[in-house]
């Protein structure tokens, strides 16, 4: 397969190859540690809940701090943020590695070393994620996509079975050391990469401030809505395959480290295969099609793995489980990276890494209790339920056609001309725009306002408001408020092409010979002594000015 391929075409560019090359290397030794970790906890510890939750371990962090870490990511250096944590990462794996050998680790301080590495993982996914598209032209955005997918599954296909090796021959203290090391393949390329971002001309959000703006824009957005909740509820009923499976092999295998490392690289292998046919997939079927049909199949395999005692056959449908894995969350990550703008594209990513680890960690809870109480048969058989659930959902949520709206920033607006000397921070900002609408066009002019509220509320605005003059009703009046004059300009500024129609559509139904007129006002207190302490602006009015 040549780099002229669809699939391996992002490789042409020198600093993605570097970047893929080492960042597969380091998620090799990722997986090999963690390898170790969950067979390590089957030796010393006795208690099926702890075996679960070295991966509830993992993922926890990565649900409690995914928003932060997105919300960094949209307003920092995206490469500073990965080499802070993979070096963080590095040396948690260089403390594990020094404890194992002292034969100090215990089943809490194994889960606690485990725990951190996830926090490392929580700070470094939306920042990776997001710079696929500082890296790569948004029509290889698809095939990058795919590609950190296969990368991480050849380290899921191979390193298991090498993490068994290493763990039967040297003890889980190697597979720590050999973690540990696997960083620096990762922070050379990341020391050399000079990424080009875009030069920003407003200030920082603050962080809690942009931690909302992705929530709201996520909520004001239906197509992302829905992606979101059928990813979350796939992750619930799929993790039951990595978070029982050593146990599975140990219980109803009666299997040890190598066949667990031989049976997980299964499914790192069908993941393999599954990242490979995803293009050749979605050209042929939709996007829901092909979500339902993971559900099935997922939920087929946790049905078999159920009730069958036979290595080849666990291995075959932990294999299928990986294709279905891969192929599933590959198309939710394409489809959410294509259907967010650039301003807020590390937030929505880190949302949804939230609520797909969310589903994981109350996933493995929930299975590991289920085992616990009544067995691994019927925690298999009741995760299967879920995702065919999760499958009868596509008929009342299904998901779109990833990148159908052009989300290139609409650079139509220049921030106005005031006559009023306001500093950035000044605010409430309130706009109104009047609309001259006839009787008949009503109807239409309400529809088109149901989308323009979501579309503005999704951008930042607030308290959003449609009034319709009762003396003279062909005159209704459009108002919303943004908390300072810089949220102001950073607002419109957000809007993207795909909005374009709704303003077109606005522009044909307002009657008379010049445009819908725009006041934008400044909200005043009415304690003189409060105002001279706090500003120092001219109480001056705003004329309105025509949009």
């Amino acid at each position: 397969m040549s780099l002229q391929s669809p699939l391996l075409s992002p490789l042409k560019f020198q600093d993605y190859r570097h970047l893929f090359i080492g960042n597969t290397l380091s998620s090799f030794g990722g997986i090999i540690q963690m390898t170790a970790a969950a067979w390590l906890m089957t030796s010393i510890s006795t208690s099926v809940d702890k075996v679960a939750w070295v991966q509830t371990s993992v993922a926890l962090p990565i649900m409690l701090f995914s928003m932060l870490a997105g919300a960094l990511s949209d307003n920092f250096s995206k490469r500073n943020i990965i080499i802070l944590a993979q070096s963080f990462a590095m040396v948690v794996s260089l403390i594990l590695a020094i404890f194992s050998y002292f034969h100090w680790i215990t089943p809490w301080f194994l889960l606690s070393f485990t725990f951190l590495v996830g926090c490392s993982a929580a700070l470094t996914g939306p920042a990776w994620q997001a710079s696929i598209g500082d890296l790569l032209d948004r029509k290889y955005v698809p095939s990058g996509v795919l590609l950190n997918g296969i990368s991480f599954n050849i380290s899921r296909s191979l390193a298991p079975a090498l993490g068994g090796l290493i763990v039967a021959g040297f003890g889980a203290t190697m597979a720590f050391t050999v973690n540990a090391i696997s960083y620096l393949f990762a922070l050379y390329p990341l020391w050399l990469w000079k990424p080009h971002y875009r030069e920003e001309v407003l200030p920082r959000e603050n962080v809690v401030r942009a931690i909302f703006s992705g929530v709201r824009y996520v909520a004001m957005s239906p197509h992302l809505s829905r992606v979101i909740l059928r990813s979350f509820i796939f992750c619930i009923g799929s993790i039951i395959t990595l978070t029982l499976l050593p146990l599975i092999v140990r219980d109803r295998l009666g299997g040890d480290a190598r066949t667990y490392g031989v049976i997980l690289g299964a499914f790192g292998a069908g993941g393999i295969l599954g990242a490979v046919l995803s293009n050749k997939l979605r050209s042929a079927f939709s996007n829901e099609t092909l979500a339902r049909l993971a559900f099935t199949l997922f939920a087929g395999c946790a049905f078999v793995s159920a009730w069958s005692t036979h290595p080849w056959i666990i291995g075959v449908v932990t294999a299928l489980s990986g294709s279905c894995w891969v192929a599933f969350l590959t198309l939710m990550n394409m489809t959410v990276q294509l259907s967010t703008p650039r301003w807020v594209v590390g937030r929505v990513l880190s949302i949804y890494m939230t609520l797909n680890f969310t589903g994981m960690s109350v996933g493995s809870w929930i299975w590991g209790s289920v085992t616990q109480a009544h067995g691994l048969p019927i925690a298999l058989v009741a995760a299967g339920i879920v995702l065919l659930i999760g499958a009868i959902l596509g008929f009342f949520f299904s998901l779109p056609k990833e990148g159908s709206d052009n989300l290139t920033p609409w650079d139509r607006w220049q921030e106005p001309e005031i006559a009023m000397n306001i500093q950035p921070t000044s605010g409430p900002i309130t706009v109104i725009v009047e609309f001259l609408i006839r009787e008949e066009d009503t109807l239409e002019f309400l529809s088109v306002m149901h989308e323009r509220r979501r579309v503005r509320v999704r951008d930042g605005a607030h308290n959003w408001s449609l009034t319709r003059d009762l003396q003279y009703p062909e005159r209704w009046m459009m108002s919303y408020q943004l908390p300072t004059w810089i949220e102001y300009v950073r607002h419109h500024q957000r809007m993207t092409i795909a909005d374009k129609p709704i303003a077109d559509r606005l522009a044909a139904l307002h009657q008379g010979d010049k445009p819908p007129i725009i006041h934008r006002m400044i909200e005043r207190q009415t304690d003189l002594r409060a105002i001279e302490a706090s500003n120092s602006e001219r109480p001056v009015v705003i004329p309105p000015t025509l949009g």
